[in-house]
């Protein structure tokens, strides 16, 4: 029998975790074609089980592989697909730089791209699921140089059409839980763009066997929760620590009813959240009963990759704690 998950505020991550030295290493040795992508996905693998290590230390309920071979989540997969060149350097923001890829030909899919890394965390992973997670359709074409296609939506289609077939392996290996990532979408708050959104996610997953979730962080998100509610996707993600929690009354309005990913760990500050904090932010959403416990994963706003380990794994074990003393609270047995 497998790993049973609580019955209610269920634990997770976003995806990405501080990156480990060996991760570093191995996509150093590939970008200078010292490796093969097969040699560097098993490169990769001491950092995935340093990252399954902090995880379950922590306590988390469902995990991710830390998306340890990405060094951005556009170009890891645009390196995969064919029908990218790789562009010039471009500012994010601060001073995170990244090469926008360039759509010189029609898209097609060229195998799987971030299977390997998924398979290897499953297999150390003490029975907790592990959410397989691709950068979403849109997100790609939004932050792409488009060469080909001139057309947001067909460009967006054709890129949907390309990960329904990685999405499709994940399954077909043993998947339960399949995270699309799309932040790109909260920057462009208008039907048409939303519309565009909800037609790739139909492609990416009718019919497909597992809990379909899409994460969306940092943007106008109120202005998107009405187009939210109509996605094919049993789970929303979003970030809510980062802007104090200023989301709630929109979700309350608009009759939230699918399950919420809640962030309540602020991935942009290194002041590790307290139990107590955290309890408090998790009661917030309990006290409007805006969703049931069992509706609500607790989790990070957003990835962790950009705070030091140490403080990104005590984030962890207190957001933990924090949501097995409120199920204790409410009645629920761990």
């Amino acid at each position: 029998m497998g790993y049973q998950l609580p019955k209610a505020l269920i634990t997770t991550v976003v995806g990405s975790y501080p990156k480990m030295p060996e991760a570093e290493e191995a996509i150093r040795k590939r970008k200078r074609g010292e490796i093969s992508e097969e040699e560097f996905h098993e490169a990769v693998k001491p950092a995935i089980k340093a990252v399954i290590s902090d995880y379950l230390d922590a306590g988390i309920d469902i995990l991710s592989d830390g998306e340890q071979s990405r060094e951005d989540m556009v170009v890891y997969f645009a390196e995969r697909i064919k029908g990218y060149e790789e562009g010039d350097w471009v500012r994010i923001f601060d001073n995170t730089y990244f090469r926008k890829p360039v759509i010189v030909s029609k898209l097609q899919y060229a195998g799987p791209m971030a299977i390997a890394d998924w398979k290897y965390a499953q297999s150390i992973s003490q029975g907790r699921p592990v959410k397989a997670i691709i950068t979403g359709p849109y997100t790609m074409i939004d932050w792409s140089f488009d060469l080909v296609y001139g057309d947001r939506r067909e460009a967006v289609i054709e890129m949907a059409k390309v990960l329904r077939k990685e999405l499709e392996e994940f399954v077909k290996h043993g998947a339960r839980y399949i995270q699309v990532d799309e932040p790109a979408f909260s920057t462009r708050p208008y039907p048409e763009e939303a519309e565009i959104l909800r037609e790739a996610l139909e492609i990416l997953f009718k019919g497909l066997d597992a809990k379909k979730i899409i994460h969306i962080c940092f943007g106008r998100i109120e202005k998107v929760l009405p187009y939210i509610l109509d996605f094919p996707v049993d789970q929303v993600d979003l970030e809510m620590k980062n802007s104090n929690f200023r989301l709630l009354p929109y979700l309350k309005e608009y009759g939230f009813d699918k399950e919420l990913g809640y962030g309540v760990i602020d991935v942009h500050s290194l002041r590790v959240e307290t139990v107590e904090e955290i309890k408090e932010d998790i009661r917030r959403i309990l006290t409007l009963d805006i969703l049931p416990p069992e509706k609500i994963y607790i989790d990070p706003d957003c990835g962790l990759k950009r705070l030091p380990r140490e403080i990104a794994k005590a984030k962890l074990r207190n957001m933990v704690q924090a949501a097995k003393e409120v199920r204790r609270e409410l009645g629920y047995e761990d």
